[in-house]
């Protein structure tokens, strides 16, 4: 309870987007300048006693890069605790992003921080658009012991208290403060009679009545991108003398937190933090620009569930983990983290840098891919031509279908094991590739010399993987089947039927039937935050569709539909008849032992301002979606009701953020797994998945879900034209049903979805199919085995890579509601350690909703 008269904490502090309306060279122009100011302030006033740059060491290094000869002095300062940086490396969107993005901004920002002199013991979160549920696990085994945020809470959840326990699913907590007014309630501050009485005073005493636990108030005291104010000292000491009712000190927010859980705090928040009663939330910012959402799920998955577990692989038979390309790309995707940036609320010409920067990424992690593939295939003893291998990047036993690229000088082409059994392949594509011509040197000059002609084939193989391995497979010289055209309107495998009849398409699993796509249109008259509907609108739905063909196989079947649907053109279309017809050519797959049917989407978009999602008719009662380390149960938000009444920031709709999976639950479970889609909303008769917004502005005044200014900048009209979205897209997503929900059997289809497997043909008839074929590189190994495996677990991997000081991680864990017994087969040594990679005592379980971090250790004679 409180004791004595309140005490004012002060915290000077800049909030640094790294990007926004604004380059992140326009930032990094700045952020020099006004570090250079900030450190000649602190060296030359030793009472402005500590400063705050936004939690993330990024701009460190920014800094550095351009004033390399100021880092012992930024070091000092960091040491003695007067300028906090840390523990992120970017501020992150922890909704948007793959849970060891997250992670790994930590890792990097609190080793980087620490390595200046100290990293800031608080998960600061001033500005992220809500906070993912196992932040406070996150922080807890980063050994920070404090959180600060805005956003995502409601008043009735505080319960009297800004202060409280904040805890993820698996049971950690983090002590934490919820700061009410923003980040910037004191950025003006100064010792007037007239600010203190009209703009201070009221403040304060707002935060009194909110504090019933404790006497130390905290007034964050900074702005985006702002000069450090040098009057703060003095100001802080005027108003000590000017306020009997007060005590004021210049602080930061690790002092802060100390004083303020000094006492018992007894409130507990759990879970995500999507709250948008004071402040905004803008929920359908995860349908906003989703080529780059798509964009980064892409590289995310390729350097997390493929780069990654290779480089371990090939580290083990002798080749180099490529960490230092690794570390460069994460650095450049931490950028694309940023809040703005992957949020995609920024210019076109800043948005346009992010989507340059995510195919960077993607290049060097398919370079260091194909490198890698290339070196262990050539070091297996099996003549060049009649070699595939097949990559397994999840530690268990998998035996699934692959498709394989191979080059053949002969149209019958199938496989073989290294044993000589058969493998059961279908043909899925082949074409006839000109050999073209070649430069030979002679005695008489160049000659241009006809090279023959080969084929290329995708094959789809039926094929048992190691666990954490590969295994080699031969070409030979034989008819195989392929996927040929039927006149059959229904594709099947062991689980699942898909049917076409009269315009619809149904599947059918088990007792289960359900309808799929009904594509919905509407208006969008929002802006680069919000979508927001043109009120009275009647959406626009789908007719009947048009079947283009099917062909099937044993092994794998394939339905290709056409929708065709009249549009506006714009928003000032709606409702007359200026219209363009467009088509979504949708192509089903399903694949023998698979519990889902692979959904593609294509779509030539050339309208604007608009909205398309697809509806899956269902009578649920709640949805779950995956988030991090679990699912999330939710149901439709009751608040949605009263939100003007009681003056909501913005109307908390039922639209949810998922990370990989979203399921519908009301009598059966219908999931859809998606890659890169990362909105939907629970409806009254069922599930909608946003596929894309298009709009053409960054920041609009008085949204229909949003009253009042514009987001963003708001006393300026920008235009986005790029986020109109103009242009080819594609979509893939997957759907499947079960008899009710089970959160492992859900993270199953997941890992059966995902891209974490991988095939290579060792040959020389094509140079271009890969990244890196046609150039010559190292062969550091000269004989690897044909078939191997590293290690063998039943759990669930998060991330398996080169540890940050040597040795391998290996993160495990378990969605579900029980513990689990820990299991893993590996040679070498094991440690326990934290996401931090600092050892902890050893666990013989994986809590529920929980993860664990394993260090392995090869034995040495």
């Amino acid at each position: 309870m409180k004791t004595g008269k309140p005490n004012v904490h002060v915290v000077p502090h800049s909030h640094w987007d790294r990007e926004w309306y604004f380059t992140i060279e326009d930032s990094n122009v700045l952020l020099v300048e006004n570090l250079d100011r900030l450190l000649d302030v602190l060296e030359g006033d030793p009472t402005y006693v500590s400063y705050v740059f936004d939690g993330q060491v990024s701009i460190v290094e920014e800094y550095l890069k351009i004033r390399p000869e100021e880092r012992d002095r930024m070091k000092r300062f960091i040491t003695e605790r007067r300028l906090f940086v840390g523990p992120w490396y970017t501020q992150t969107d922890t909704l948007l992003v793959n849970r060891e993005s997250i992670i790994r901004n930590l890792l990097y920002g609190t080793r980087i921080a620490k390595a200046m002199g100290h990293s800031m013991n608080v998960g600061y979160l001033p500005d992220i658009f809500g906070q993912n549920a196992y932040l406070p696990s996150f922080f807890k085994d980063f050994g920070i012991d404090y959180s600060v945020l805005q956003r995502g809470i409601y008043h009735d959840e505080i319960k009297g208290d800004l202060n409280f326990h904040w805890q993820s699913p698996d049971g950690a907590r983090v002590k934490t403060n919820y700061i009410f007014f923003g980040y910037g309630p004191g950025k003006f501050l100064e010792a007037t009679d007239a600010y203190k009485t009209e703009r201070l005073d009221p403040i304060l005493k707002t935060l009194e009545s909110m504090n019933r636990s404790t006497d130390e108030l905290l007034l964050p005291s900074g702005g985006d991108q702002v000069l450090v104010r040098e009057h703060f000292p003095e100001a802080v000491r005027r108003l000590n003398e000017m306020d009997r009712e007060r005590t004021y000190q210049l602080s930061d927010y690790e002092t802060f937190m100390e004083a303020a859980f000094a006492r018992e705090i007894p409130n507990t928040i759990e879970g995500e933090l999507i709250a948008s009663q004071k402040s905004r939330m803008h929920h359908t910012i995860r349908s906003q620009r989703v080529d780059l959402k798509q964009g980064n799920y892409a590289v995310e998955t390729k350097l997390i569930d493929q780069l990654e577990p290779l480089g371990v692989i090939a580290e083990s038979l002798g080749f180099r983990y490529p960490k230092a390309w690794i570390n460069q790309v994460w650095k450049e995707l931490f950028d694309v983290h940023s809040h703005d940036s992957i949020g995609g609320c920024n210019s076109d010409a800043t948005n346009d840098d992010i989507k340059k920067r995510i195919e960077k990424c993607e290049r060097i992690v398919d370079g260091l891919i194909n490198l890698l593939k290339k070196q262990i295939a050539r070091a297996v003893d099996v003549p060049t031509g009649e070699l595939v291998l097949f990559f397994n990047y999840v530690p268990k036993q998998r035996t699934l279908i692959e498709d394989v690229v191979v080059f053949t000088n002969e149209s019958d082409v199938g496989l073989v094991t290294f044993d000589g059994d058969t493998v059961n392949t279908v043909i899925r594509e082949q074409s006839y590739v000109s050999g073209g011509k070649k430069i030979v040197v002679t005695a008489d000059g160049e000659k241009e010399v006809e090279v023959p002609g080969y084929y290329r084939t995708v094959l789809a193989a039926e094929v048992t993987l190691p666990s954490l391995g590969y295994a080699a497979y031969r070409i030979v010289n034989e008819t195989k089947a392929t996927l040929g055209a039927t006149d059959v309107a229904r594709i099947e495998n062991d689980q699942l039927a898909v049917t076409f009849a009269e315009g619809r398409v149904t599947m059918k699993a088990g007792t289960h039937d359900v309808e799929l796509f009904t594509f919905e249109d509407t208006a969008d008259t929002g802006d680069s935050y919000d979508y927001s509907p043109l009120v009275g609108e009647t959406p626009i739905t789908t007719a009947q569709a048009e079947l283009i063909d099917v062909s099937e196989s044993d092994l794998v079947s394939t339905m290709t539909v056409k929708h065709t649907w009249s549009l506006p053109i714009d928003l000032e279309a709606r409702g007359t008849d200026k219209l363009k017809q467009q088509t979504i050519v949708t192509k089903l797959e399903v694949r023998q032992g698979e519990a889902f049917v692979r959904v593609n989407h294509e779509i030539d978009n050339d309208v604007k301002d608009h909205r398309v999602r697809v509806l899956f008719p269902w009578a649920l009662e709640r949805t779950f979606a995956d988030q991090a380390y679990t699912a999330l149960e939710r149901k439709q938000n009751p608040r949605a009701t009263v939100w003007k009444e009681e003056k909501y920031a913005e109307k908390p709709v039922s639209i949810y953020p998922l990370e990989n999976y979203v399921v519908a639950e009301g009598g059966a479970a219908l999931g859809v797994i998606t890659q890169g889609l990362k909105e939907y909303e629970h409806l009254d008769d069922g599930l909608a998945l946003t596929l894309f917004r298009s709009v053409g502005l960054l920041g609009k005044d008085n949204l229909a879900w949003r009253p009042g200014r514009a987001s963003g900048i708001n006393n300026k009209v920008v235009e986005t034209p790029d986020a109109q979205m103009l242009g080819h897209m594609s979509f893939d997503y997957a759907v499947g049903v079960a008899d009710c929900f089970d959160a492992v059997d859900w993270t199953e289809r997941t890992e059966t979805y995902k891209a974490n497997r991988a095939s290579y043909h060792k040959q020389s008839l094509n140079t271009f199919e890969e990244r890196l074929e046609r150039f010559e590189i190292p062969q550091p190994v000269d004989h690897v085995p044909a078939t191997y495996s590293l290690l063998t677990t039943s759990h669930f991997v998060s991330a398996i890579k080169q540890g940050a000081d040597g040795g391998r991680i290996v993160r495990l864990f378990n969605p579900s509601s029980e513990d689990v017994p820990l299991h893993i087969e590996t040679a070498g040594t094991i440690q326990h350690v934290s996401l931090a990679e600092i050892e902890v005592d050893a666990q013989d379980v994986i809590k529920a909703h929980g993860y664990t971090t394993l260090h392995i250790k090869e034995e040495t004679s």
